[in-house]
């Protein structure tokens, strides 16, 4: 059964990403909200983003809100900062297979990859 999950990173800091709101759209025409979820203390999600019949081929965007989590931390960003809501947009194929989609987040960049 193919499923999609995520991580975060704060590699500034060196630790998990905790606490920090993930929502997943499917773009089919129109960009519909399928999923909304936050990050536990391993800045993993406690369950699949998606999975079994959720999960169909097609266009996808997870949306971190990496600048409210910045700001939780007591930072001093700049207004608007530099990285806020972090957009990924990606692709499913085969609704068999695992797609991990993690997040490597600093105030400053971000990168992510399709994990195992």
């Amino acid at each position: 059964m193919g499923r999609l999950t995520t991580h975060v990173l704060d590699t500034a800091h060196g630790k998990p990403g905790v606490g920090i709101a993930v929502t997943v759209y499917r773009l089919d025409g129109e960009r519909r909200e399928v999923a909304r979820t936050v990050t536990n203390h391993d800045g993993r999600c406690d369950a699949p983003l998606l999975e079994g019949a959720a999960l169909e081929a097609g266009k996808y965007e997870i949306v971190f809100a990496a600048g409210d989590y910045f700001r939780a931390l007591g930072l001093d960003l700049p207004e608007p900062p530099f990285v806020d809501e972090v957009a990924l947009r990606f692709g499913i194929a085969n609704v068999d297979q695992h797609y991990h989609v993690p997040l490597l987040v600093s105030p400053w960049s971000y990168s992510t990859y399709r994990g195992s």
